[in-house]
């Protein structure tokens, strides 16, 4: 597979899991974030499973507190100087993040 060919496979799958987690969002926040802010979140929830070893830890039971993805996603959106995120708010995109890749 070619270099080109892996990025359009990501960016499908890229669009899919933004249209999975805009359908299990509330109705109030269907439309509050961009597609841009939705990959920003997608790819912080990434790192944060990177930077705190959850990813490499072999326990079947993992232990994965949604509040704490939430507030870190917020965190790193001030440090990248994006749109204020709310916590509460980003929670429910933390958690349908999670759902679709649980599937």
């Amino acid at each position: 597979m070619t270099l080109d060919e892996e990025f359009l496979m990501d960016e499908e799958e890229n669009k899919r899991e933004m249209a999975f987690i805009r359908e299990q969002l509330p109705s109030e926040l269907k439309e509050k974030y961009s597609d841009d802010d939705l990959l920003f979140i997608m790819d912080t929830i990434g790192e944060y499973f990177f930077s705190t070893g959850i990813l490499e830890t072999s326990d079947d039971e993992v232990d994965i507190d949604l509040d704490a993805i939430s507030e870190y996603v917020c965190k790193e959106a001030g440090k990248a100087g994006r749109n204020k995120f709310d916590a509460d708010e980003v929670f429910f995109v933390v958690q349908a993040d999670l759902d679709f890749q649980e599937q």
